[in-house]
């Protein structure tokens, strides 16, 4: 049977189906594995060289990874609820409980999400407090450094967008306090610092953008499906890569 198995991937191997995806053989010489690191794209994440003790659990805990993983967890559970899930006031509600009572599978994938989240704002809190301790955003590491601070913050926005989606007493009053935090924001709050000096009343300051009105209401229930499921992820995503291109650019820290 094994043999078998083998004539058929090696006959496999000579098709131009195979060459077209696999663009170069198994990495017999220098240049082939080059090729090989070169050519593919998880093996293209990581650096050329990197020095053997950036690579021990003890150093790194695999905290960016695990990140990684519950974001991509995250993504998967989220486009499963996205199916039934409806943004309107009227049926929210109704729609998280049938999740759980039932659409089969609902409340797995609803706990899979939700723990997801909770696993990745702690994960991403740890990372950086490991990366600030071991002093790894030094240079020429500090601009990822800065990529890292945005993705933490965008972390904690898609937490919090996604607490309203219920459409609960708790997702309700959670989002409320919040929206009473950015009106008292500086600048940008109608009652914070220096906003109405600027001309920022309740009707055009950085609360009202959120809410797309003065209440938690439909409109806000809206705007915060939106960027929950699609603007931020996107967001996100986006950083996510310049962070992996900079730590193939700048290469593992570690100990010496």
């Amino acid at each position: 049977m094994l043999k078998l198995l083998e004539r058929i991937l090696s006959v496999a191997r000579t098709t131009q189906v195979w060459k077209s995806i696999f663009r170069h053989g198994f990495p017999s010489t220098d240049s082939n594995r080059a090729l090989v690191m070169f050519s593919n794209v998880i093996l293209h994440l990581h650096p050329v060289r990197v020095r053997r003790g950036a690579l021990k659990i003890k150093f790194t805990w695999c905290l960016g990874g695990l990140t990684f993983l519950f974001f991509i967890l995250l993504a998967i559970s989220g486009v499963f609820l996205m199916f039934y899930y409806v943004p309107d006031t009227r049926r929210a509600y109704s729609n998280m409980k049938d999740l759980g009572t039932v659409i089969y599978f609902g409340n797995l994938f609803r706990a899979v999400h939700r723990w997801s989240a909770h696993a990745m704002v702690f994960s991403v809190w740890m990372h950086m407090t490991r990366v600030f301790m071991t002093g790894s955003y030094k240079p020429p590491r500090e601009f990822n450094w800065v990529v890292g601070v945005i993705l933490l913050a965008i972390t904690l926005v898609l937490s919090w967008t996604g607490y309203l989606l219920p459409w609960d007493q708790l997702a309700l009053w959670a989002v409320t306090v919040g929206a009473k935090m950015a009106e008292a924001s500086p600048l940008l709050g109608s009652a914070g610092p220096f906003g109405p000096e600027l001309g920022m009343t309740s009707s055009n300051d950085v609360a009202f953008v959120l809410l797309g009105g003065t209440v938690v209401g439909q409109s806000a229930l809206l705007r915060f499906y939106v960027l929950h499921c699609l603007a931020l992820p996107l967001v996100t995503a986006l950083f996510i890569a310049v962070h992996f291109w900079r730590i193939r650019k700048d290469g593992f820290s570690g100990p010496l």
